[in-house]
């Protein structure tokens, strides 16, 4: 049996990160990110990557560091959200960013990990996400063609893995992973907790394990993006 288990996110990336790759990386803001991935990933020094991910995290956390660093060089994502570097090399034009409306970017990396090319949305007809693409009616409404989104490696954030790297997410945290995870060529996932195989019901598992190349257990900072809070009477 193949040994998936790695002792460091360095091990776990040894081999897979070079300049000018395309990399998905799941979460949203901060919530279910692979964030000791994401920092051994910039200690790589790889350049010129595509990120594929919701968005850019904060300025000193999540992809916010590899920005800081300039690896960076396309973002393909839904907003800039809470990061100022994002925002600052988009408008300065130094970074290059393809915007994907939401749900047609969940579908776009969830068409390629399923081994479906292209498909045709209502969603961006008439506006400038549009522009340049093929457009199709269809019963009366007119169509936009979307294509699918893969990646060279995909890391991923889950819950638990067993040793044969079947997946379980915790709430909201699962978000944009199980999609990733099945659109990389290689798949490298950071866990909280490895048990051991069979140990995992499969009506639990999120993620199987044949998705799955690379895991490697982790201790998770879990920053707060927003806190909110009440004044106390």
């Amino acid at each position: 049996m193949i040994n998936k288990v790695y002792p460091s996110p360095q091990a776990a990336l040894d081999g897979l990160i070079r300049d000018g790759i395309t990399l998905m990386v799941g979460g949203f803001g901060l919530c279910g990110i692979p964030e000791k991935l994401i920092l051994a990933l910039r200690d790589s020094g790889a350049k010129n990557l595509t990120a594929i991910s919701n968005n850019a995290g904060v300025d000193d956390w999540g992809l916010g560091l590899l920005l800081q660093t300039r690896q960076i060089r396309k973002m393909v994502s839904t907003y800039v959200g809470e990061n100022d570097e994002f925002a600052r090399q988009f408008l300065s034009g130094e970074l290059e960013i393809e915007f994907v409306p939401q749900g047609t970017f969940a579908e776009r990396i969830r068409a390629g990990g399923a081994g479906i090319p292209a498909f045709f949305t209502r969603t961006a007809v008439g506006t400038p996400l549009a522009e340049g693409k093929e457009h199709h009616d269809f019963e009366g409404h007119t169509y936009v063609m979307e294509r699918w989104l893969k990646a060279d490696v995909s890391l991923v954030k889950a819950w638990k893995a067993d040793t044969v790297g079947n997946l379980v997410y915790r709430k909201t945290a699962r978000n944009f992973n199980p999609m990733m995870a099945m659109a990389g060529r290689v798949t490298v996932a950071e866990v909280e907790e490895i048990v051991p195989a069979g140990y995992i019901d499969p009506d639990s598992v999120h993620t199987p394990g044949i998705f799955v190349d690379r895991i490697v257990r982790t201790v998770s900072v879990k920053r707060i993006e927003q806190r909110t809070t009440t004044p106390r009477a």
